[in-house]
């Protein structure tokens, strides 16, 4: 049948592309003319069927649909591979303390696990956004011809249900010009790699000679060529440079598409290069980042130490007072005067003495020793999403089922 022979010579066709065979005719204009050409050459009159109700403006559309639907699910599988990635080194790391941060400042100690995990509900968000692009990518756009459709009545439905397609567009001039898939894609795209960037951060940070928590292995990090104890940590910056990248892309496409009147302009095939240039770019750090989390060394005796400067349980300090009866704003204000004092004398506020800590509040006595240990206070924190020791294998246990799941 002509169909048979039709699929036929596509196939052929197809492979020919791949194998790099195909002699592409730069007067037939595009793709889509050079194929059916082709294809008339191998299988005669048939082949010039090949376009019936169709135009090349909503089999862009489809092909742009599969695409970014079959991207999606690699970017998904590829946010799942680094989410294990982060899950496995908290569990390797569970009982590890560290000071916490905000304005990078010392604030208060927490689990290195629950920082990990942290990253790991970053991604989550990220995935719950791929699965919401991908309910409006899965909408059939083929069949709306160039903008009105074609009164050679296809199938849609069938068409729908052989491509993998949810949906069928409702309209056929904005099937033709709809490119908000691709816009949210980008964006979805672009959070991952901020995520990416702000994680590379902590770690370019954190492995400077002033921090020392961790070390990137040789494979993921480069020498200078001119002084030879540097170890810089190229990957990490490289993916937090090509963020901007991101961002550009998905400005690009959005400042494309504000000036277009509706259903389908050329404009439209600007969008390939932004769209492709983010998967390639996404892609490879989250590659980069699956595989530089196992080899990263994590220096544990550091991060302890930093974590037991006692300055950062103030805030546990002003609780003990709270828990005493005295309104939290007052014992922010005492806590902080023992703090000044602290820093006044050169001293920390573990070595203050009980008499000193009674001239500002009758309320303390020899039980506020045991505020300062900071192993108690994270025991302490049991609220849910708090980083007690507790909760954070608890939810080792709840990432590790719903991977299973």
């Amino acid at each position: 049948t002509e169909q048979k022979q039709i699929e036929t010579g596509l196939r052929e066709i197809e492979k020919e592309i791949e194998f790099g065979k195909f002699q592409w005719d730069e007067a037939l204009e595009d793709a889509h003319m050079n194929i059916e050409s082709a294809l008339i050459k191998k299988i005669g009159d048939a082949g010039a069927k090949l376009h019936t109700a169709r135009s090349r403006n909503d089999q862009v559309a489809l092909d742009l649909g599969l695409y970014v639907k079959e991207q999606t699910g690699e970017t998904s599988a590829q946010l799942k591979k680094l989410q294990t990635a982060f899950v496995d080194l908290a569990e390797q790391h569970v009982d590890l303390v560290m000071p916490g941060y905000t304005h990078l400042q010392r604030a208060q100690p927490i689990l290195f696990a629950h920082y990990l995990l942290g990253q790991v509900e970053a991604f989550a968000r990220d995935l719950e956004r791929l699965d919401d692009c991908l309910e409006r990518t899965d909408v059939l756009p083929l069949g709306s011809g160039a903008l009105a459709g074609s009164s050679i009545v296809l199938d849609r439905e069938l068409i729908a249900r052989e491509l993998g397609f949810a949906h069928v567009s409702q309209n056929s001039l904005d099937a033709v010009g709809d490119r908000d898939f691709v816009c949210e894609f980008l964006f979805c795209l672009a959070m991952i790699g901020m995520h990416l960037s702000r994680l590379s951060e902590d770690l370019i940070i954190w492995s400077t000679t002033e921090f020392g928590f961790v070390e990137f292995s040789e494979g993921f990090s480069t020498g200078s060529s001119l002084m030879p104890q540097k170890k810089n940590p190229d990957m990490a910056e490289l993916t937090r440079g090509k963020t901007g990248r991101l961002y550009g892309n998905l400005m690009s496409i959005l400042t494309s598409l504000k000036g277009l009147p509706s259903s389908y302009n050329r404009d439209l095939q600007e969008d390939k290069e932004a769209l492709f240039d983010s998967v390639d770019t996404i892609s490879a750090a989250l590659e980069v980042f699956s595989l530089m989390l196992p080899e990263l060394k994590i220096n544990r005796a550091r991060m302890e130490a930093a974590a037991n400067d006692p300055n950062l349980l103030a805030t546990d300090l002003a609780e003990y007072l709270v828990r005493k009866g005295m309104p939290f704003r007052e014992a922010h204000e005492i806590v902080g005067k023992l703090v000044a004092d602290a820093t006044d004398q050169g001293t920390k506020l573990n070595a203050i003495a009980l008499a000193d800590f009674k001239k500002l509040s009758p309320l303390f006595d020899v039980d506020v020793a045991d505020v300062f240990d900071v192993r108690r206070s994270l025991a302490a924190r049991r609220a849910i999403g708090a980083p007690s020791p507790e909760n954070v294998s608890a939810q080792i246990k709840r990432w590790r089922k719903q991977f299973r799941g």
